[in-house]
């Protein structure tokens, strides 16, 4: 289990081969995000994949009002110097989201999220994928 949540396993049917090649982008599934935030905290780098959905919703975002707001959460949160859940950018790309913060837009966080992707894709998840937490996406619960 992740966080109280159950694994999704991939059925039998399912060619294993064509699922370990399927994309990091495969993190777009709820179970493949838990699974992977759950390892992230194990390795005590999740606000790595926190960061990043947080941007993903971000750029849904319609009004420049709740884009300020938004803009303001996540740069607290994630940017900031003392931030509880500072990422780990280059001080250039920390700077350019600083210097945006008067005036927000959609891609403002856009440079950092592209980096922390390039992250999470070459460092944590090939780790990911050799761990019990990715096994356990793979076979099915011994609960079952």
């Amino acid at each position: 289990m992740v966080s109280g949540h159950a694994y999704m396993y991939v059925p039998a049917c399912v060619n294993v081969s064509l699922f370990h090649t399927i994309s990091f982008l495969c993190l777009y599934r709820v179970a493949g995000q838990l699974a992977f935030r759950e390892f992230l905290r194990t390795e005590y780098s999740e606000e790595n994949i926190l960061f990043w959905l947080a941007c993903e919703e971000y750029k849904t975002i319609t009004t420049s009002n709740e884009i300020a707001i938004a803009a303001k959460r996540i740069y607290a949160e994630f940017v900031h110097v003392d931030a509880p859940r500072q990422i780990n950018i280059d001080c250039g790309t920390r700077q350019e989201i600083t210097n945006s913060m008067s005036q927000p837009t959609l891609s403002c966080f856009d440079k950092a999220q592209r980096l922390i992707y390039k992250l999470m894709k070459k460092d944590c998840y090939p780790r990911f994928l050799k761990s019990e937490i990715y096994q356990g996406l793979l076979e099915p619960s011994e609960a079952r």
